[in-house]
């Protein structure tokens, strides 16, 4: 598939697409229902193609490969270090699986890759100067037992009635509607935790560590420093407060834990066979290259109510110049 049909490629090798980045229709007036509906079954859509798969997929983990409520009751060594290899098995095979045929196999060369550069071999700002190396060290070394640490608490609170549990058989209709509300809420919070980890002290010893990544690759998606694990998958704590399930925690802690390699793939789309699938990662690609623009992803327009939304138009890039220049200029 020829990416010139879709974008443009500069002489330094980068490409860029021709579209913009828009938000759905959902915060919109006046309303819009046919089009938000279009939007929400569609494809591309909010529930097609991703976030249907990762609610399949963490359903699949709640049937079958999570210890039962009776065993969560009492922390354990045994179902511990499950959870852990378990999470640490799901990202070797997705991240890995993302990794192997973008950059390994280099099944689609450079084909709609932003950046005309593959990772970095040789850059004294990543361990043992190699970025794949440094991403994956900081993946398993800290963002897989974070997230499996959060998930181990939040399950043992569900297993000894310590936080509001509601069945999916009494009450399936609210449950659904907390599943289908989890991406938009993660959306949200990671634009404030986005937000505060680019507060320049907590930027310069945190969050500087994840924008190594300049030229992302899937591995880069859980770089992070260890207090931006501990920030960044906070969010689940939501079902400490909230009435919900097992199932939504655990789509929640996947979502989370699975999407960055998504999100940071480097290509605006994957090929497979005569079809072209959207990674939905232009946005976060442009925060990389740029920094301070596009905080969140997601369908909530937080980054376009607050001015740092960038579609990658020049208008865009003028308007996110004035602001930069605005802010040296205080």
């Amino acid at each position: 598939m020829n990416d010139a049909q879709f974008g443009s490629r500069d002489k330094r090798g980068d490409w860029k697409p021709f579209y913009r980045i828009e938000y759905p229709p959902l915060f919109m007036w006046p309303v819009r229902p046919v089009q938000f509906l279009k939007w929400f079954f569609g494809y591309p859509g909010y529930l097609l193609p991703w976030n249907i798969i990762y609610a399949l997929f963490s359903t699949m983990i709640w049937l079958y490969l999570t210890p039962s409520m009776a065993t969560t009751q009492t922390f354990s060594v045994g179902w511990l270090s499950y959870l852990l290899l378990r999470n640490a098995a799901f990202v070797l095979i997705i991240f890995g699986g993302w990794h192997f045929f973008l950059y390994i196999r280099k099944s689609q060369s450079n084909s709609f890759k932003f950046d005309g550069k593959w990772p970095s071999t040789n850059n004294d700002a990543f361990l043992f100067r190699r970025q794949n190396i440094d991403n994956i060290i900081w993946t398993f070394a800290c963002g897989v037992p974070v997230w499996t640490a959060y998930e181990a608490g939040i399950l043992w609170a569900f297993a000894n009635g310590y936080v509001p549990y509601i069945s999916w058989t009494q009450h399936p209709v609210y449950c659904l509607a907390i599943l289908l509300l989890i991406p938009a809420f993660h959306d949200v919070h990671f634009y404030l935790v986005h937000r505060l980890i680019h507060w320049p002290p907590l930027y310069r010893r945190i969050h500087s560590l994840h924008h190594n990544n300049v030229n992302p690759g899937p591995w880069s998606g859980l770089a992070m420093h260890p207090i931006e694990h501990v920030l960044y998958f906070s969010g689940a704590l939501i079902h400490l407060v909230v009435p919900s399930h097992p199932l939504h925690v655990l789509f929640h802690l996947q979502h989370s834990g699975l999407t960055p390699a998504q999100g940071h793939t480097g290509f605006d789309r994957v090929v497979i066979g005569r079809c072209a699938v959207s990674t939905s990662s232009y946005s976060h690609y442009l925060h990389h290259k740029f920094f301070e623009c596009n905080y969140s992803d997601g369908p909530v327009p937080l980054d376009k109510w607050l001015g740092t939304h960038h579609d990658g138009s020049k208008q865009s890039q003028d308007a996110m110049d004035r602001r930069f220049a605005e802010k040296s200029s205080r």
